[in-house]
C-alpha cells in the first residue's frame, strides 16, 4: 500500500542560460507555483492584513513561528483549535520556521547544548522555554502547518569560530534524524532539513551531502542574510544549489529584497521569505521596481501619484502618494494600504520571473530589472559576478 506523498514537485521549465527554473509544488492545502516568495505571519497572522484580503489576492502560501507559537498560544490550545489554519482562518499552504532563528536573534536570552536550546521566556521574564528538536516537532504537528523546518543549530555568518561553525553542522544533521524519528504527521506534513556552515564552502557540502541521505521532500538553506557580505552570500547560496537535487524544492531562508530574490532564482533556488516587505511597509515604505519609496519624506507631500503607476493593487488604484505620506506611521489604515501594496509587489515579482522563464526569456528579464535598479549602470560587483556565474552578463 503506498501513501499519497504531503508534498508533489513538478519541474515546469527551465532557464537555458541560468539554473533558474519554474515548477509548482502541491501541498496538503493546495498548490504553490515557484519561484515563490512567501510573506512572515510570525504569530499566525500578517500584521496589517487579514486572511481572507490575502487570499484574494491570490496569495498561496505564508510563514509562521514555531517558536512564538508555541510559547503563545501554546500546543495545547493549537491542538484544540484544530491547528493553526483553522485558529487563523487561512485555507491555503503554510510553512512553519522551526525556531533555530532565534537562537540569533534572541541568543543573550538563550542557551545551546546538545539537547537543544534554552530561552528565557519573552513573556515572562523569570519563565524559560526549552526547545528540543522534539518538541520543535511536536509544536509544529500542533500547529498543522504543510511544510515544517527541523530545528536547527544556527550561527551567525559573521562568526569566525570555524571549530564551533563545525560542531552546529554536525549538530544540525543529528538534530535532523531526532526531528524525523518523532515526527507524527508525515503523511500530511513534509520535514526540510537545513543546510548550515555559514560561509564555509566544505562545511556547506558536507551539511548538503548529509542531509541528501535523508528520505525528505525537499531542503533548505539557512544561516545567510545574517550580515554577511553580498559577495560572500552568493557564493554559498551558488555552491549549495549545485549540490542539491534538481528534483525537489530548494527553499533559501530570510530572503527578500527584490534584487536578491531576482538574483538567487537565477541561482537555482525556488522559495524565499523575509519579514522585509510588510516591516518596511509599517515605517512607511513602499517597494517599487526602481527602489524604495519612503513615504515619510517632505517630497512626497504633493505627490499626487499613485506608489506604481502599473501596479494592479487596490493602494495603487485608489490612493495617492500624498495621501499616505500624511497618515504613515500614524494611522493602522497605512500599514494596511502600504502593506497590500508591497504584499502585491512582490507577488508581481515572482509571477513576471516564472513567465520570463517560461518564455525562456529569463536573462532579458534581469538586465532590464537591473537596469531599472541601476540606470546609470553602475551595478554593484557583486551583482555583476553573482550572474555572471550563471552566464548573465550585465555590459550588454
Amino acid at each position: 500500500m503506498t501513501t499519497k506523498s504531503p508534498l508533489v514537485f513538478t519541474l515546469i521549465a527551465e532557464c537555458h542560460t541560468t539554473k533558474a527554473r519554474v515548477s509548482r509544488m502541491v501541498l496538503p492545502h493546495g498548490p504553490v507555483d515557484m519561484p515563490v516568495f512567501m510573506p512572515v505571519g510570525t504569530q499566525g497572522t500578517l500584521k496589517g492584513m487579514l486572511p481572507e484580503q490575502l487570499e484574494e489576492l491570490g496569495l498561496q502560501i505564508m510563514l509562521a513561528n514555531t517558536y512564538h507559537l508555541g510559547t503563545k498560544p501554546g500546543v495545547e490550545i493549537l491542538e484544540k483549535a484544530g491547528g493553526l489554519h483553522k485558529f487563523m482562518n487561512w485555507n491555503n499552504c503554510l510553512l512553519t520556521d522551526s525556531g533555530g532563528f532565534q537562537m540569533v536573534s534572541l541568543l543573550k536570552l538563550a542557551e545551546i547544548t546538545e539537547e537543544g536550546v534554552r530561552f528565557q521566556s519573552l513573556n515572562d521574564q523569570k519563565a524559560e522555554v526549552m526547545l528540543t528538536p522534539e518538541h520543535s516537532i511536536e509544536i509544529q504537528n500542533a500547529i498543522g502547518a504543510d511544510i515544517v523546518m527541523q530545528l536547527d543549530d544556527v550561527v551567525r555568518t559573521t562568526n569566525p569560530d570555524k571549530a564551533r561553525i563545525e560542531e552546529s553542522v554536525h549538530r544540525t544533521t543529528r538534530w535532523l534524524d531526532r526531528c524525523l524519528q518523532v515526527h507524527k504527521k508525515p503523511d500530511t506534513q513534509s520535514i526540510f532539513p537545513i543546510v548550515q556552515g555559514t560561509l564555509y564552502e566544505d562545511l556547506r557540502e558536507i551539511s548538503a551531502k548529509d542531509h541528501i541521505k535523508r528520505h525528505v521532500n525537499g531542503y533548505a538553506i539557512g544561516g545567510l542574510s545574517g550580515g554577511e557580505s553580498k559577495d560572500d552570500f552568493w557564493k554559498i547560496v551558488h555552491l549549495c544549489t549545485n549540490i542539491l537535487p534538481k528534483d525537489k524544492p530548494r527553499y533559501l531562508m530570510g530572503v527578500g529584497f527584490a534584487e536578491d530574490l531576482v538574483i538567487c532564482c537565477a541561482l537555482g533556488c525556488d522559495m524565499f521569505d523575509c519579514v522585509f516587505p510588510t516591516r518596511t511597509a509599517r515605517f512607511g515604505c513602499a517597494l517599487t521596481r526602481t527602489g524604495q519609496l519612503n513615504l515619510k519624506k517632505e517630497k512626497f507631500k504633493k505627490d499626487f501619484k499613485p506608489i506604481d503607476e502599473n501596479c494592479p493593487c487596490n493602494t495603487c488604484k485608489n490612493y495617492t502618494r500624498a495621501y499616505l505620506s500624511g497618515v504613515v506611521t500614524v494611522y493602522p489604515s497605512a500599514c494596511h494600504l502600504i502593506t497590500e501594496h508591497n504584499v502585491v509587489f512582490q507577488m508581481r515579482l515572482m509571477k513576471d520571473i516564472r513567465e520570463s522563464i517560461k518564455q525562456d526569456k529569463f536573462p532579458e528579464f534581469v538586465r532590464k530589472f537591473m537596469l531599472d535598479l541601476y540606470p546609470n549602470k553602475e551595478y554593484p560587483t557583486w551583482v555583476r559576478d553573482s550572474l555572471s556565474a550563471v552566464n548573465i552578463s550585465l555590459t550588454l
